[in-house]
């Protein structure tokens, strides 16, 4: 309670003008590349390290935890315009909040991606302040055995909740799975399924298959339809009158989601974001799995969900204020941003452990409460001042719209990774997931795969070698029973159990 009490003191700081225009200012840069696929928080940050060299402590780790609260967000914004998500946190908003954009329900869908964002933020940063000491002891129970299968329950659930296509969504998520598996050893310094060049040696980065695989693969198929169907939805979409007060979700659709909706998809998003590695893609789709098979109307999922919204958007956002937990705590980065934001402190002579918070609170202080106050003002600054802007995005001409898309999101893979390898990967998988698209084949799934898969392999291997080879590792440890108990209970929920009446199936990508 003490150091709760000295994180609220140090948070007075934002009160100084000075800091507080770092923390705007922030929140503005997170916001504009979160939104810009191929360009993320973790790149806005990294840009703007060398400024953290030449300004104090406090507004630099308070602009960094804005950044990373305005980025987290933000990827909803095209997910759900033009069905490109800014970050892969963001993939199962474009799944819903797309649906609804073409209904003519833009502004509603951002509105309740800004609302869940915010409550799960908001979350997300009181549970980081109140229980960290206690987060970090609970998280280290959480053994190797325990990490695979909770990794193995993210991949079974990606594949069963696509109850009509589960043989295309093993199909995508093995690909996904078989392209991590490109470059270094997880565990040792050899090379794999390089053949023979050293440009593949290094692996394949996230960003050229999140690139091709929504932005290259969507400008493909929009290309199809230039005169049909979209081009008339584009013509409505200009008809239509946004009101700053359409941003707004009505009460009724809030009380329908319920608030204990969001407080779940918020304590999912904080537990998973207190697991090294674990991210924001895996809090918003275990969220939105659980989510869906615990709906009054599952029969929505897929076809423009506000609650499946609501519940990927409040986890991935509550997942900032978990990350936070093993960096400041163990010096182990909770994802790649908290990384970054590590060697801020670390620069500053601050070495994270569990005397940190209690001798540094006061430097601390105004970072944790810039998470919290950058998830409060979500609504008004984004929504309020900028959402009209957002929605305008689909009057753009689609020839410049999409020209414009294509050449940001291959100048995006390139600052990404400063490679012209990897920009030249972004084209082929965008390639490939044009045709995967094509015949219903899911490239979340891929991408999912792609992202759990090195984890699942690392955590496997581990398991196995701490046992001799013994696979009963997995039913001896509490925890990784625990997961693998959860694995059987979705796949009878979602499998097994008979489904209710027009309950329909979930679409197999965001089309």
């Amino acid at each position: 309670m003490d150091i709760f009490v000295d994180v609220l003191s140090g948070m007075t700081a934002l009160a100084d003008p000075y800091v507080l225009l770092f923390m705007i200012g922030g929140f503005l840069v997170g916001t504009f590349f979160g939104a810009m696929p191929g360009l993320t928080s973790v790149l806005a940050i990294a840009l703007l390290l060398p400024i953290t060299y030449t300004i104090d402590v406090v507004p630099a780790l308070v602009m960094c935890a804005s950044i990373f609260m305005a980025g987290m967000y933000s990827g909803s914004i095209t997910a759900t315009t033009i069905n490109i998500p800014g970050a892969p946190s963001s993939m199962m908003t474009a799944v819903e909040g797309n649906v609804l954009m073409k209904k003519g329900f833009g502004a509603n869908a951002l509105g309740h991606a800004a609302l869940g964002s915010m409550i799960g933020g908001a979350i997300g940063a009181v549970l980081l302040m109140a229980f960290m000491p206690v987060a970090a002891e609970i998280s280290l129970l959480i053994r190797t055995p325990g990490k695979f299968s909770l990794v193995l329950f993210a991949l079974v659930v990606i594949v069963i909740v696509d109850k009509g296509n589960i043989a295309k969504g093993i199909v995508a998520t093995v690909l996904g799975v078989m392209i991590a598996t490109v470059g270094i050893d997880v565990l040792q310094p050899i090379p794999r399924f390089n053949f023979g060049t050293e440009l593949l040696v290094e692996g394949i980065d996230i960003m050229p298959l999140v690139i091709g695989a929504f932005a290259i693969s969507e400008v493909l198929m929009q290309s199809e339809s230039w005169k049909d169907g979209l081009s008339s939805t584009l013509e409505k979409a200009k008809n239509i009158k946004i009101r700053r007060r359409d941003f707004l979700p009505p009460m009724s659709e809030i009380r329908e989601i319920g608030l204990m909706a969001y407080l779940r998809a918020s304590l999912i998003g904080y537990g998973i974001g207190i697991l090294p590695g674990a991210g924001g893609s895996m809090a918003a789709f275990v969220s939105y799995a659980m989510a869906r098979s615990s709906s009054k109307k599952p029969h929505e999922y897929g076809n423009g969900s506000r609650e499946g919204i609501a519940a990927a958007e409040a986890a991935n956002n509550s997942m900032c204020g978990g990350a936070f937990v093993p960096m400041l705590m163990f010096g182990i980065p909770g994802d790649p941003t908290t990384a970054i934001v590590l060697g801020v402190l670390v620069i500053n002579g601050l070495q994270p452990g569990p005397r940190l918070l209690e001798n540094q609170a006061e430097l601390l202080g105004p970072m944790l409460g810039s998470l919290f106050f950058s998830a409060l003002i979500l609504i008004p600054l984004t929504l309020w001042l900028f959402g009209p802007w957002f929605i305008k995005i689909v009057s753009i001409p689609k020839g410049l719209l999409y020209t414009g898309i294509a050449v940001v999101a291959l100048v995006g893979s390139y600052v990404a990774t400063y490679s012209i390898f990897q920009m030249s990967l972004a084209v082929i998988f965008g390639v490939l997931a044009y045709f995967m698209r094509k015949q219903n084949y899911s490239t979340v799934s891929m991408l999912l795969g792609f992202i759990l898969g090195p984890d699942l392999e690392e955590y496997l291997r581990r398991s196995l070698s701490l046992s001799d080879g013994n696979p009963v590792v997995f039913l001896t440890n509490p925890d990784s029973l625990f997961f693998l108990a959860l694995t059987g209970l979705f796949v009878w929920a979602i499998l097994i159990r008979k489904p209710k009446k027009g309950e329909a199936q979930i679409p197999s990508d965001a089309q």
